[in-house]
């Protein structure tokens, strides 16, 4: 088993800042996932774990259920010859399936590495060769793009197809070398077999893992250049659930049954999403309800009415989007002043209604839709954080937050801003290394224990963080001007019409933006103005609708110092996705990708 040493040395660590990183690393000694896990099947057997649709009808497995399965496949996975120490790749979206193989990875004292389900053939061999993967779970949908890249990965001895009700085996791993290919239930059913010959190794197998042991490698996204295998142990998961419970008590989310609800939505390959999906579950009762399309989340959420919702700003303005068209004035003074009886049927027609805490974070969002959803009754707050620092490193409690802030940091987290405007963090929370990388580990952990994030930033008069925008991606001007092109693009996006917007101006004499058209608003808009248009390349070349744009950079420019302003713009024929490779799977963008792709609509805009 890969194991880090811990790194909590508070040898000059502030002495309040000291005491509550003690006190919390108390509340954890002695604990793993895998031993939370266990108490809390053993306190909540019959609570309802996992829920899917299948044929249009809900369906559902409780914590026992799911545990049986755990075990199963734990011992399924020893008995195709997965040993401790060993990294196991799973390749599927939002599904009971995979949240089975991430646990009993970790219970087979391997290392569970999730890869994003629309990841290019390139990139998932460059992961899976990376962490030298034996065995890969994967969704039928995706094993072609695995057959593809089979001849790169030479460590690879097994493939689980993820097919619930699949068959059995074809093929086998021998003397031949060849790649043994069985089903989910074929591997269930070995583990099954196993546990009657040997009661006691599934015990045996998770009571060995410890804190020091890695839970999961997550490879970043990738904006610039190759994903990184980002290091993170139990330690730092249970200290990160830990200094949570401080931060925000369960008592803030939980539902009036004492079970938290989640739309698990988020890719499981984004720390995010392994956070609240996966390893909360495991110490706190929550049930999971499955969502594989990111674009049905209120879809599944009016159905089942979550107590808790996280999502990045694009989720929340897309909902925001949708709400404008269904009430008069989304105002935030106009939705306080509305009954409260007009305000819970737009909360229940949402699924919204039992949601107890609201989370957005990983890129600026308007404070203006903040308040709107604070406004309705969605106790919406912010939160900062990165794979680095195994998830967040600073929340406000939604009675505590402060728009356009992020927050303070967890319990037992130190904070500063380097002279650069740099922030820099440290703390039990700071990943154990990137895998197999010990330069740019070294480069990225100085000698004094601070995690160089990479985010500017600075703290408000109350000590909340404020996030202004990556340091690589700071715009510098002919002119030697430093230009934060995330505050360019926060003011251009909040014009209803403009979806997505992308600063221009490194080393030019002044600024450009390439601009979406929101594919909800701008449709709707166009109707209201009388103005048919089939798509949004078409709305997009059309004078009223660029007339209307043009206001909207105005405005924008009104609330911008002179250097940061936008004076020329192209508005784009369609929306950017990840399918397009504008966004990473995480929905954030790929700023040099974009650059280069619309390298001649750029220069135009110089010319």
């Amino acid at each position: 088993m890969i194991a880090m040493t811990s790194t909590d040395d508070s040898q000059g660590v502030p002495e309040d800042v000291a005491a509550l990183r003690s006190a919390v690393n108390r509340a954890i000694a002695g604990t793993t996932l895998l031993t939370c896990y266990a108490e809390t099947v053993a306190q909540t057997p019959d609570v309802v774990a996992h829920r899917w649709l299948a044929g249009g009808e809900w369906r559902s497995r409780t914590y026992r259920q799911v545990y049986e399965q755990v075990q199963d496949a734990t011992l399924g996975l020893a008995a195709i010859g997965f040993k401790p120490g060993e990294f196991a790749a799973v390749w599927s979206r939002n599904a009971s399936a995979a949240t089975v193989a991430d646990y009993a990875i970790m219970h087979a004292r391997g290392v569970p590495v999730f890869v994003y389900p629309t990841i290019a053939a390139e990139q998932a061999a460059d992961i899976l060769a990376h962490c030298e993967a034996t065995v890969v779970l994967v969704e039928p949908e995706f094993l072609p793009v695995l057959d593809s890249i089979r001849a790169s990965l030479p460590r690879l001895h097994a493939l689980v197809i993820l097919d619930e009700g699949g068959a059995g085996d074809s093929g086998n791993a021998g003397d031949s070398g060849e790649v043994r290919v069985l089903s989910w239930q074929s591997l269930l059913g070995f583990g099954r077999a196993a546990a009657k010959a040997d009661p006691g190794a599934f015990e045996r197998s998770w009571r060995q893992v410890t804190l020091d042991d890695l839970a999961t490698l997550i490879y970043t996204s990738g904006t610039t250049g190759r994903s990184k295998g980002v290091m993170i142990s139990h330690r730092n998961v249970r200290y990160q659930q830990g200094a949570s419970q401080v931060a925000t008590p369960r008592e803030a989310t939980v539902g009036e049954d004492g079970v938290d609800t989640i739309v698990s939505y988020l890719p499981m390959a984004h720390v995010t999403g392994r956070t609240l999906d996966h390893w909360g579950p495991m110490t706190r009762p929550t049930t999971l309800a499955y969502c594989p399309d990111q674009l049905k989340l209120f879809e599944i959420a009016a159905q089942v009415h979550p107590t808790f919702v996280m999502g990045i700003p694009r989720v929340w303005e897309k909902l925001h989007a949708a709400l404008r068209g269904a009430l008069p004035d989304v105002s935030p003074a106009a939705v306080r002043a509305l009954p409260e009886a007009v305000r819970q049927a737009v909360l229940t027609r949402i699924g919204l209604d039992r949601c107890r805490f609201a989370a957005s974070g990983s890129a600026p969002i308007d404070p203006e839709i903040v308040e709107f959803f604070r406004a309705l009754g969605v106790p919406l707050t912010e939160g900062w954080g990165m794979s680095e620092l195994s998830n967040a490193a600073t929340i406000a409690p939604p009675e505590a937050a402060r728009s356009g802030a992020v927050g303070k940091p967890f319990p037992g987290m130190e904070i500063r801003i380097a002279d650069d405007g740099e922030v820099l963090v440290r703390g039990p929370l700071v990943m154990g290394g990137y895998y197999k990388d010990p330069e740019l580990t070294a480069t990225t952990i100085d000698d004094g224990g601070w995690l160089h994030t990479g985010d500017i930033g600075e703290f408000d008069e109350a000590g909340y963080l404020k996030i202004i925008d990556r340091k690589k991606e700071l715009i510098i001007t002919s002119g030697g001007k430093n230009i934060s092109p995330a505050l360019v693009e926060y003011e251009l996006q909040r014009h209803p019409l403009i979806g997505q917007a992308l600063a221009v101006g490194d080393r030019r004499n002044y600024l450009t933006a390439l601009l979406v058209l929101d594919p909800e608003t701008a449709p709707a808009w166009a109707k209201a103005h009388g103005i048919t248009a089939s798509d949004l390349a078409d709305l997009a070349v059309h004078p009223d609708v660029l007339a209307e744009i043009e206001r909207g950079v105005a405005e924008a420019n009104s609330h911008l110092a002179r250097p940061e302003q936008v004076r020329r713009f192209t508005v784009l024929p369609a929306e950017w996705t990840t399918q397009t490779g504008e966004l990473t799977p995480s929905l954030k963008r790929r700023r040099r990708f974009i650059i280069d792709r619309y390298a001649k609509e750029i220069e135009e805009l110089y010319g």
